[in-house]
């Protein structure tokens, strides 16, 4: 618009962005006459570029230049692990929103907006890693025990933690036994644990599982005694049976428990021994003691010997340690064709009594004893009556009888 006042042409003043307030030197009404001064006023987020105050001069031209400029914010910082979108750049009322990496969380402002001041409003924000890595324990692991052991050794692959921010885990720790160790029967509690950077952590959990298979447990039989290694009642485990002396072992001498939980063999008793003094030869009435019994044969020509009477009632008050070491005394009283032989009880028949004599070569006119040991080997011979305790010490140094020895002290066996 051109206005013409007293010969002077001169533009109006138009401010893109702002307003002009003008003062005309005599109040005129127009706005543009010499002498005039106008102040530049820029909208709010505009700030002023040139001279904020101009003149309107005799040359028809205001005294300087201006403009409006929107303002612009510094450059706003991106926080780690994280950036920024924004509506308008750095520019006033431009809103910058917040955002993070996978696994991270915004703490802080959401936003930011750009102001007249030419500061962000907000801008106080980071990505923080609070998400806790991932960890997937193993499955329950059950092993059962092999034979004969109680326990079972078990094995499982370490698991692979995952963190969601970085990917860089800092510990993996395990709560109870390493992978590859023997579990004992039962069942085991186990943990693992994983740190991330940021200390955060994640625990999983698994159980080891260990079954003992095992037999319902055996009784020691009555007048016998029972040995068993392992636990005594586990897959594998060997239980060995003995009879005291003078009792017959019945059933298996050795029961093994089996995978299906069973003994294998059969029931084991001790039952007395039954001597069958009803046989031909002294050879068989003799291999019915043959690896179960010694011993010990006295032979007189009278029950009126007085070695016989000597050696018998000093036998009379050793009958638990003959019991003890398995010793059978058999008699053999008279001379032919009266002779007559004794075990305990039983009479044995005057035929059989000679055929022992002649077998083991005993004289019938005088006192003789001889003492065999399991196996039926001539040990020792005696041509005079000697004490219980003489004859337990020979027997005490057989091999056998250290062994048989050693079990019955275990049992608790003795006089």
């Amino acid at each position: 618009i051109h206005s013409q006042h007293r010969g002077h042409y001169i533009s109006y003043l138009k401010v893109k962005h702002g307003h002009v307030s003008c003062q005309t030197p005599r109040g005129e009404r127009n706005k543009n006459v010499l002498g005039t001064r106008c102040k530049i006023h820029c909208k709010t987020g505009y700030e002023m570029h040139g001279s904020s105050e101009i003149l309107c001069m005799a040359s028809k031209q205001w005294s300087g230049n201006y403009a409006c400029r929107e303002v612009r914010c510094p450059k706003l910082a991106m926080p780690s692990n994280g950036g920024y979108k924004c509506s308008d750049g750095s520019y006033f009322n431009s809103r910058c929103q917040f955002f993070c990496s996978p696994g991270y969380t915004l703490r802080g402002d959401l936003s930011a907006s750009c102001q007249s001041s030419r500061t962000w409003s907000g801008g106080n924000s980071m990505c923080v890693d609070v998400d806790p890595p991932v960890i997937k324990c193993p499955n329950i692991k059950e092993k059962t025990a092999e034979p004969g052991k109680l326990t079972a050794k078990v094995t499982w692959d370490t698991p692979e933690g995952k963190d969601t921010a970085d990917g860089i885990l800092t510990d993996v720790i395990l709560k109870g036994k390493p992978s590859g160790s023997h579990f004992p029967e039962g069942n085991h509690k186990l943990s693992y644990t994983v740190f991330d950077r940021a200390e955060n952590k994640a625990t999983c959990r698994f159980n080891v599982r260990v079954r003992v298979r095992r037999c319902t447990p055996l009784s020691v039989p009555d007048n016998g005694w029972m040995k068993c290694d392992s636990a005594g009642d586990n897959y594998g485990a060997t239980c060995e049976f003995r009879c005291l002396g003078g009792y017959e072992l019945r059933g298996s001498a050795a029961r093994v428990c089996q995978f299906n939980m069973e003994w294998s063999g059969l029931e084991t008793s001790c039952a007395p021994m039954n001597i069958n003094v009803g046989v031909r030869s002294a050879a068989a009435l003799l291999d019915q003691f043959y690896e179960k019994r010694r011993i010990l044969i006295i032979s007189a020509p009278s029950a009126a010997n007085h070695y016989y009477r000597f050696q018998m009632t000093n036998l009379q008050h050793a009958q638990c340690g003959l019991d003890l070491r398995h010793v059978t005394v058999i008699e053999l009283v008279g001379v032919y064709p009266a002779q007559i032989g004794r075990i305990s009880h039983r009479l044995i028949p005057p035929g059989l009594a000679l055929q022992l004599r002649l077998l083991l070569q005993l004289s019938q006119n005088s006192f003789n004893m001889v003492l065999l040991d399991k196996q039926g080997v001539d040990k020792q011979r005696y041509t005079f009556p000697i004490t219980a305790a003489e004859i337990f010490t020979t027997i005490d140094t057989f091999p056998l009888r250290t062994e048989e020895a050693t079990l019955q002290k275990e049992a608790g066996q003795s006089c």
